[in-house]
């Protein structure tokens, strides 16, 4: 997860100063569109990785999964909304389910650590 979130930043850095304004506001409208709202943050993130899932975007779910563990998401909520994810986009998803489970174990493993 520390080496995913690395690069998220690094590469966040590249296209922050080499952006547009168009670039510029879908990313705002990304970051805002996560507040608490109507939603809480919790329900939003787990309908982030649900739809990054159905989707196929492994770092979008690497994000989604450690936007979960920030919000305290649980093993058990974190499963049940991958289990929609993988009815809604069928067994083509089950890889990506395999690492988003895998980068979870890592994070607690490395938050065990870091304690």
């Amino acid at each position: 997860m520390k080496v995913f979130l690395q690069n998220r930043e690094d590469l966040n850095k590249v296209v922050i100063d080499n952006s547009d304004r168009i670039m510029k506001r879908l990313l705002s409208v990304d970051s805002q569109a996560y507040n608490a709202g109507a939603l809480t943050e919790q329900t939003k993130e787990l309908l982030g990785l649900t739809a990054s899932l159905v989707l196929r975007c492994d770092d979008c779910i690497a994000w989604h999964v450690h936007r979960c563990r920030e919000t305290g998401i649980s093993t058990e909520q974190l499963a049940e909304a991958m289990g929609i994810g993988m009815v809604v986009g069928g067994s083509i998803t089950i890889p990506h389910v395999r690492r988003a489970l895998s980068l979870w174990e890592s994070a607690e493993r490395e938050d065990a650590h870091d304690v």
